[in-house]
């Protein structure tokens, strides 16, 4: 009893010393056969069109008049990374049909031939609340052939990082954004409005 009790302890002091370095709990995402018949479903739904034919609106008029964008959602654009922030604590959807859009982006962009370098989930303590980190981090597809070694690689879209982030279960914000290499032995990287249209085209 002495030892469970010590465990007990353990894992609340792991709590309450957690961190986004240093979550308590920290794991692989990994879906069920459930969760995957669950987002074949969605990919098929009016909730999906709707979300997807949103997004699109809310770029397009980014580009245009970035002053009309909602207030739902945030662009980035600097030198070296771009992308979007949706702030789904201010809209109607559910954490599934989020989730279901977090992976969604991913499966997306691996049709690019990016390669998915980590999947993972983390949840620590933050003042009164649990956050928790899902994350999907890919990296583009590197084939460089020996004859072509004094050739630049090819980055694509450089590095896509696709965040979403919840509080006590709750979704605030999800975030997609594209960070360039800036480096000699790489090529320019694509524009950014060639990956919003592939990420809004089907």
């Amino acid at each position: 009893m002495a030892k469970l009790w010590q465990y007990i302890k353990s894992l609340f002091q792991d709590a309450e010393e957690s961190s986004s370095t240093k979550p308590f709990i920290h794991e692989v995402i990994e879906r069920t056969t459930e969760e995957k018949t669950d987002y074949e479903r969605w990919t098929n739904s009016l909730v999906k069109r709707r979300l997807i034919d949103w997004l699109d609106h809310q770029y397009t008029t980014f580009l245009s008049t970035p002053s009309n964008v909602e207030e739902t959602i945030d662009f980035l654009n600097t030198t070296s990374s771009k992308g979007f922030v949706v702030h789904f604590n201010k809209t109607g959807y559910n954490v599934e049909e989020i989730t279901h859009f977090f992976d969604y982006l991913k499966n997306r962009i691996l049709l690019l031939h990016y390669k998915r370098y980590v999947s993972d989930t983390r949840t620590f303590t933050r003042n009164t609340w649990v956050e928790t980190i899902n994350r999907h981090y890919l990296k583009p597809s590197f084939k460089v052939k020996a004859e072509d070694e004094e050739k630049k690689f090819n980055q694509q879209f450089g590095n896509i990082n696709i965040e979403m982030l919840l509080r006590d279960e709750k979704v605030i914000n999800l975030k997609f954004s594209a960070t360039a290499y800036k480096d000699h032995k790489f090529q320019e990287a694509s524009d950014f409005q060639l990956l919003m249209q592939h990420l809004l085209s089907s």
